[in-house]
């Protein structure tokens, strides 16, 4: 294309792994599998009404260190099997942080944290430790930030949110239609829950949108 009226804003590109390609480097086990499959279902039968334990969702705000996620994740693990009997729980793992203004956006954007933006890296390191967690057995939940992540990270997902900035965003709604775990909207940004209640509304119903494999 004409460089002269095209990507004029745009200071570089960079072809990066596909989804295909990325899940056969880091394919997901028969035991993370599994795991994931049952979390999917125990998520599904704590919110509606089935199991009766609370379901709760920690972790830190987002990932930036994946040895201290990994020391993290243990310690939930030993805690999760203590409480097994009242409290489900499932670890925060949040890959991307949406910003009011500007700061780091996250360990997919931005792994080595020196704004070198190698997403590619980010997209292998997130994979990578999600199918670490699914082998050990704690449940993952993380926010749908970008609309193409999900094609890369989702099929190792028990939980997933749609965040405050995004509820109200017709193709956040759209994707989330096609997800494959329990999806939470967040009220908007003003605390207004109906853009809560119309997103899943939105999201009950069938969609098309763009995507990418």
């Amino acid at each position: 294309m004409d460089s002269q009226i095209h990507n004029t804003n745009i200071a570089s590109e960079a072809v990066i792994t596909s989804p295909n390609d990325l899940s056969k480097k880091l394919p997901i086990t028969q035991k993370g599998k599994r795991n994931i499959m049952a979390g999917r279902e125990v998520v599904s039968d704590i919110l509606s009404g089935k199991d009766s334990r609370f379901m709760v969702i920690v972790g830190p705000c987002s990932i930036h260190n994946i040895e201290a996620a990994k020391e993290y994740a243990h310690k939930l693990k030993a805690l999760s099997e203590e409480l097994k009997g009242s409290l489900y729980i499932v670890m925060r793992v949040y890959f991307e942080k949406p910003r009011t203004t500007i700061g780091w956006k996250g360990l997919i954007s931005d792994p080595d944290m020196d704004n070198s933006l190698d997403v590619d890296k980010g997209l292998y390191q997130s994979r990578k430790f999600l199918t670490w967690l699914a082998d050990l057995g704690i449940p993952a939940a993380t926010e749908a930030l970008n609309p193409i992540t999900p094609q890369y990270l989702a099929d190792l997902i028990s939980w997933c949110a749609i965040g405050a900035r995004t509820t109200e965003s017709q193709t956040h709604r759209e994707m989330s239609s096609g997800l494959s775990m329990t999806v939470g909207f967040k009220n908007g940004t003003d605390g207004n829950l109906k853009m809560a209640v119309n997103a899943i509304k939105a999201c009950s119903s069938p969609q098309s949108f763009l995507g990418i494999n």
